[in-house]
This record gives C-alpha cells, structure tokens and sequence, in this order.
C-alpha cells in the first residue's frame, strides 16, 4: 500500500512540472511549468531560492501513517492467543470442590523409580486388603491403543521418549477409571492405590484439587543399578516398548528431576510411608503391610 502511494504521487508531480531545463547564459537549471496550469500543491509562484517540493513532507507523513497502520495489525494478529494445545482442550473446568471425599474414599499414591516393584506390591495389597489398583502407566497405555483417540498418538510419543505426559490427560483418566470402580459399589465408598502418580508436582495438586486428596504416598525406595538390573530382565518378555536401555535412562532421569520433589513435598507434610525396596518381594511385602497398618490400623 505505502509503494503504491508513493507511486501514485510521483506521477502527480511529473504531470505538474516538466523536467529540469537550461536557460539561456546560464549553466543552472530550472523547472518550468506546464502553460495553463498552476502548481496548486506549491501554492503561489515560488520565490527565488524557495524550494519547490513542499509536498514532500506531506508524502513523509503519509507513508509514517501507513507504516505504522500496517505494524499495528501486524502486532494484533501476533498477539492473537494460539489455539491450545489438545491436552489441554479437553481439560474439566476448575471445580470448586474435589471429586470425590476423603472421608469415604481412600487414595495411595505409590511412588518409586521404573522397576521399584510397585506393581507387584499393590497386586499384593489388592488381594489381601481389597484395593483397587489404577496403574496411570497401564491407563495411558490402554488409551493409545484405544481406537478412535484422539490423544493415542500424543501419548504413544510422550511414553517412547520418557517424557511425562500432560497431566490433564492422566488426571482424567484416573477420576474416569475411580467413577466407574465406585458406580458398582454401596454408597460411594472405595479404596485406591494409584500407581505411578503423580509423577510431577502440578500432577499432585492438580489431583487434590480436583479429584480427592491422598491419605499419603507409598514410597518404595530402590537404587537405580538395581532398578535398571530388574527392567532389562523384564524387557525380555514384557514387550513393553519403554522396556530398553535408552529409554529405562530416560526414565530414571525423569523420575529423579520431577517425581523426587513430589516425595519430598509430602513428606514435609508427614504423609510418606517409605519402604526399603532393595529385598525380595516377599520381604518387601512383610514390610509394607507393617507400616501401612501402624499407619492406617490393623483393618485398613
């Protein structure tokens, strides 16, 4: 637009005066003007020494304004919000209260690094105490299979490059998989061990406040050869995809830089129960259901 003007304003002028001309016995030039026409944008006969093109500063302030019209739109389709991404556009609104009350739901989060044994410890718990296990991992693995999902390939990225997935995603399926357990109970009332959650802090509160707050977390507590050890072992005939050596690295990185602080978060708060992993799951379980009943009672 602003060419275009500039354009169309120069050929104006070379319509109202003809190019530069000598006199005679002179070595200068001067303008001459067309007969019968009058130089309206210069106004009067010009003086001697006046400079005819005062039109130019009009031309200046011409293209300022057109300039800076064309950055101001510009700068608003910059600053026009992106659309969110697909986790996030299925995300519950912001509820007041959670889901679910502590006082007739019981939640466990049990933590600990990739090949701690949790899995086989909460099988346990199921069988002698009647928990219901949700496993975020498996969760999130049903889900990318799950045909017609709109969020199976994102999660199959997140899970093949270690990486946590939106916590949106898995909260939402942990209060979908609680609500459907409780459907089929007397009066609302279950209990839950939450297995590999939550894996990061916003995971944390996010589920506190939206769905039920946690009795405490489970912690079991293994070094990471022994972890590592265990994984590869069980990547012979899991046929996990995560199941390999530059993904258990991943993994253990993750699970140190995000999911640590979580254990060290509720832990000031007095609500982690630890247990030494580094035994045989006969002797892990012997322990986990003695700290568990000084902590919850002989009946929990």
């Amino acid at each position: 637009m602003a060419h275009a003007l500039s354009r169309m304003l120069s050929r104006r002028m070379c319509q109202q005066w003809t190019p530069l001309q000598k006199t005679p016995g002179s070595t200068s030039r001067v303008l001459r003007q067309p007969a019968g026409r009058h130089a309206y944008a210069t106004g009067p006969n010009p003086r001697p020494g006046q400079n005819p093109f005062k039109i130019w500063p009009f031309i200046a302030i011409t293209l300022a304004g057109t300039g800076s019209y064309i950055l101001m739109v510009r700068s608003r389709t910059d600053m026009a919000p992106p659309p969110p991404p697909p986790h996030e556009q299925i995300a519950a609104p912001k509820k007041d209260t959670p889901t679910f009350s502590p006082a007739s739901v019981t939640v466990l989060f049990v933590l600990g690094g990739p090949g701690a044994g949790k899995g086989t410890q909460c099988a346990n718990l199921v069988r002698d105490y009647h928990f219901t296990h949700l496993s975020a991992g498996d969760l999130l693995r049903a889900e990318q299979d799950r045909e017609g999902s709109e969020f199976g390939s994102l999660i199959k990225e997140y899970i093949r490059d270690g990486k946590i997935v939106p916590m949106e995603v898995t909260v939402q399926l942990l209060e979908n998989a609680m609500t459907a357990t409780l459907e089929k109970t007397k009066g609302g009332r279950g209990k839950f061990l939450i297995d590999g959650f939550p894996r990061q802090m916003d995971q944390a509160l996010k589920f506190e406040e939206s769905v039920c707050p946690a009795k405490f977390v489970l912690f079991f507590d293994c070094p990471e050869q022994e972890m590592q050890r265990r994984l590869l072992d069980r990547g012979k005939t899991s046929g996990r995809s995560d199941d390999n050596a530059e993904s258990i690295k991943k993994r253990f990185k993750t699970f140190v830089e995000t999911s640590m602080p979580v254990v060290d978060y509720f832990d000031g708060q007095g609500r982690v129960v630890k247990v030494v992993a580094t035994k045989s799951p006969e002797q892990v379980y012997k322990e986990t259901r003695e700290k568990l009943e000084a902590r919850l009672g002989k009946n929990f």
